[in-house]
């Protein structure tokens, strides 16, 4: 049975503020002072731009998403929409390499996979897959939701508020939008602070498997001071580009029925008294 794998999640960091030029007039001119455009406050005052850019995503109710990279060698391919409400939902599709598509609900600490038609008759034909996020990590010591809510576009500008070297590439499109790219290369160190807690050594220790010593990271950010895109290069460890759309757009992501769901946790139950009765 082909279940959901943990997709890479992109967590961006980076950024110092830049000093705004005032634009005067020119003396004896009745003119008024030109105002500097959007575009040009993203590219010089960095980090009251982003400030905006928090405060302006945080009014929004859902966002689409759409994830292309790699991890572990393995293509990555995600697309669906988060309604970020409390708790936060999702609703995802990911692509295998073979091309099986999978589709994947989150409601808040608690995860859905769909079950492929031809392998319900395990699960009684039941369609969806319950797996309790919150529950797992207990048993683990671990937040394993914290990885989740690296998606929303908030925690991503925020981690770049808290993070130093940051620089602009200019202004570039993304998707039809004007927008200011920002960049940085950070060390491992650095990155790292801005991961959970709960969950920073086992990221530490991945990292290093792979080698990695710096990450870069890219941002961009439109006129209405939303991210566009955001981009993550981890060395050898994989890559990730997030492209965020249709900001606003009506988003309804239900928790599957009950009755066509089965519960990963009382399956495991069941394995476990199956061995213990041999």
């Amino acid at each position: 049975m082909s279940l959901w794998k943990k997709t890479a999640v992109v967590a961006v960091s980076a950024l110092t503020a830049l000093a705004v030029s005032a634009c005067g007039a020119k003396s004896g001119s009745s003119e008024a002072p030109k105002q500097p455009s959007v575009l040009e406050l993203l590219a010089s005052d960095l980090k009251g731009s982003l400030q905006k850019t928090v405060d302006a995503t945080d009014k929004t109710d859902s966002v689409t998403v759409t994830m292309t990279g790699t991890a572990g060698g393995e293509k990555i391919s995600v697309q669906g929409v988060l309604d970020l409400g409390d708790p936060l939902k999702a609703e995802m599709k990911t692509s295998d390499p073979d091309g099986t598509t999978t589709t994947v609900r989150m409601i808040g600490a608690v995860v859905y996979v769909e079950i492929p038609a031809e392998d319900r008759e395990s699960t009684g034909g039941k369609r969806w897959m319950k797996m309790d996020l919150s529950a797992v990590g207990e048993q683990a010591g671990m937040d394993f939701t914290k990885q989740f809510e690296d998606v929303d576009p908030i925690k991503q500008v925020k981690t770049l508020l808290a993070t130093e070297g940051v620089t602009v590439v200019g202004q570039e499109t993304v998707n039809g939008a004007p927008t200011v790219h920002y960049t940085v290369t950070t060390p491992v160190a650095t990155y790292l602070g801005q991961v959970d807690a709960k969950l920073r050594a086992d990221v530490e220790k991945g990292l290093a498997k792979q080698g990695v010593k710096e990450i870069k990271i890219d941002l961009w950010v439109d006129e209405q001071y939303r991210p566009r895109r955001a981009g993550m290069v981890m060395g050898k460890m994989g890559d990730m580009v997030v492209d965020y759309t249709d900001y606003g757009k009506a988003a309804t992501i239900e928790t599957p029925a009950a009755a066509e769901t089965a519960d990963f946790a009382e399956m495991l139950k069941g394995l476990e008294g199956l061995t213990a009765g041999n």
